[in-house]
């Protein structure tokens, strides 16, 4: 038989073949997710964590998740058409740098300006400063413990932000965006730099994560490629952030890049909480605008 014989049978054949896959059984944790900012009225979110893969087909074709389980009492909270359940059995005190424990109530809503939504909060805005420390204690009805704690960083101002034409006049002209930063000397630190447009403050123009361990102590520069139009309002927002939030962020990129790539290694989230998952810190950042013409 011919190549081209042998190529028509192989393909000729069916080669599909369902196969059932056994999931491991998994246990659901609480995930938990606190900012805290000077002068904020803490809040936090919680909710539980489910299986990566739906567990079984309704017979339309569709998966079914079911999160959380069914025994977790929660709560329905609707966002952007989105029904969110979350536990309503949790108790959240925050402790404060001179040991003072402070509870956050159950008041599920959704922040106007992130659009984000928190199940607790506290009733006065924080006070602190740098090298002070916040403990942070999560637990419900059912067994979850989840404990933090978080240093204030100090702050890191940004020195300069500046743009440049790419020389071109008309409807092709183009500007670059350049933030320039001071490191102090002697410390390690861990900085997010985050660029925004005022078109979309949801989409993000640039989002950097760099250690000083090749700048300790000189000033760095962020530049970008020449992409933005006149008129565009570019806003750099600097984070100056403990070890742990930088290896959290490290992670979550790693996490998003390596899901759906069959030829990359699993990745994990590195939670900065112990006892579930998820992230409790402080952010300390400088902010800077300005207006590409």
């Amino acid at each position: 038989m011919s190549l081209g014989g042998l190529l028509l049978t192989a393909a000729g054949c069916n080669l599909e073949n369902e196969v059932d896959v056994v999931l491991p059984a998994y246990t659901p944790e609480l995930v938990v997710e606190c900012y805290l900012r000077a002068g904020e009225v803490p809040r936090l979110t919680v909710v539980e964590s489910g299986t990566y893969l739906p567990s079984k087909a309704d017979g339309t074709g569709q998966p079914v998740i079911t999160l959380p389980t069914a025994a977790v009492p929660t709560l329905g909270l609707g966002i952007n058409g989105i029904t969110i359940q979350v536990p309503v059995d949790v108790t959240v005190r925050l402790t404060l740098p001179g040991g003072q424990s402070v509870p956050l109530q159950f008041a599920p809503g959704i922040d106007p300006l992130t659009r984000k939504v928190f199940t607790h909060i506290g009733t006065a805005p924080l006070a602190m400063q740098p090298g002070q420390r916040f403990g942070l204690d999560v637990r419900d009805t059912r067994g979850h413990h989840v404990t933090g704690s978080t240093g204030v960083p100090t702050f890191v101002p940004i020195d300069t932000v500046r743009y440049a034409s790419n020389g071109v006049n008309g409807p092709e002209q183009r500007f670059n965006f350049v933030t320039r930063f001071t490191d102090p000397a002697g410390t390690a630190d861990y900085y997010r730099l985050l660029l925004t447009n005022q078109r979309d403050l949801n989409d993000s123009e640039g989002d950097y994560l760099v250690s000083d361990q090749v700048f300790d102590g000189q000033s760095y520069t962020f530049p970008t490629t020449y992409r933005f139009t006149p008129g565009d309002t570019m806003t750099a927002t600097l984070f100056h952030m403990e070890p742990d939030y930088y290896n959290f962020q490290q992670s979550v990129r790693g996490a998003i890049s390596a899901n759906g790539n069959p030829f990359a290694q699993p990745a994990r989230i590195r939670s900065t909480v112990q006892g579930g998952l998820g992230v409790f810190t402080i952010l300390v950042s400088d902010q800077r605008s300005v207006v590409l013409k």
